[in-house]
């Protein structure tokens, strides 16, 4: 059974930092991307941060500058995201996602943690 733990989420006053980590447990063949979602009440799912198998990023417009993605070198199935100027719209639950493309494809979530920016 593959298992996701999330964690770091907090509520933080706007300009504040946070750091999320996921790890992921259990059996499944070698990942192509991590990365981190966040659905904030009454939104879609968007993503936020990805990262490849080799270790290239990408972020959505909105956190680009802010936010860094980065995959633990020694534990290969740790991401973390590592938040900065965090502001109010930054307020969802993150959730953690590892996925594979070739077969055997998978797509896992992790069950969410609460990020909160307010004053």
């Amino acid at each position: 059974q593959v298992q996701l733990v999330e964690s770091g989420g907090d509520l933080v006053q706007p300009g504040g930092s946070l750091r999320l980590s996921c790890a992921a447990s259990g059996s499944f063949a070698s990942i192509d991307t991590m990365g981190w979602y966040r659905q904030a009440p009454g939104k879609q799912r968007e993503l936020v941060a990805g990262i490849t198998f080799v270790g290239v990023p990408m972020y959505s417009d909105s956190v680009k500058g802010r936010f860094t993605i980065s995959r633990d070198n020694a534990k290969k199935n740790t991401v973390y995201l590592q938040m900065t100027n965090l502001k109010p719209e930054d307020t969802a639950v993150y959730y953690c996602n590892i996925r594979r493309s070739a077969y055997p494809t998978y797509d896992y979530w992790g069950q969410g943690t609460q990020v909160t920016v307010s004053s």
